[in-house]
């Protein structure tokens, strides 16, 4: 477990992505992250908030279940990211083609993309889960940027195989709602969701 400072009372990140770290790092307050193990299958009918709700719940329990007792007096975060297009939820791309397919399917059109954060007191064990929606418009992209943009393996570790805060941006036209919630963690969701837990970011 890394500890990012000393606190009575810290938070858990349960993930292990460097974007999700990155941004609760700028918040500024005292964290620690744990990588989460949870199942991440869910049944083909849910719909896309129910979905990031479930795994991010999911993700957040699983670290709660792995804690020593010394290590209780925390609040863990789960979150979880899908982006949608026509129904469909797109995940992570398995290799460089499916990469690159993804990437055409979006291509000229917007989607949606839908992140929860669920956040646990361990002690109390109140719960507290939701989620927002973003839509984004890209461009229409040529074949060879498709093909270069898939053979740098920027997006194979993201949902919807691309990444708006790298070169992915160059594909985005526009979004509506908020960007962060594109990047993988809802910041303004989470510090609201964070005051309900005693956890004040301005304070």
């Amino acid at each position: 477990m890394e500890i990012a400072a000393s606190s009575s009372q810290y938070v858990i990140l349960a993930s292990t992505s460097p974007r999700r770290r990155e941004l609760l790092a700028s918040l500024h307050i005292p964290f620690a992250v744990i990588p989460s193990e949870a199942d991440e299958t869910t049944p083909e009918q849910w719909e896309p908030e129910q979905i990031v709700m479930e795994l991010a719940l999911r993700k957040a329990k699983a670290v709660q279940a792995t804690l020593e007792p010394a290590a209780r007096e925390a609040v863990i975060i789960g979150s979880d990211t899908i982006v949608v297009l026509d129904g469909q939820v797109l995940g992570k791309p398995k290799n460089e083609a499916e990469a690159a397919s993804m990437l055409r399917s979006l291509q000229g059109r917007s989607h949606d993309v839908y992140t929860a954060v669920a956040c646990i007191d361990v002690i109390t064990g109140r719960t507290e889960v939701e989620y927002r929606r973003t839509t984004v418009t890209m461009r229409t992209v040529a074949e060879d940027e498709i093909a270069a943009y898939a053979r740098t393996g920027e997006g194979l570790d993201k949902a919807g195989a691309y990444a708006i805060q790298g070169l992915g941006s160059i594909f985005v036209t526009g979004i509506e709602g908020c960007y962060f919630n594109v990047v993988g963690l809802p910041l303004s969701l989470l510090s609201e969701v964070l005051g309900h837990f005693g956890i004040h970011v301005l304070r």
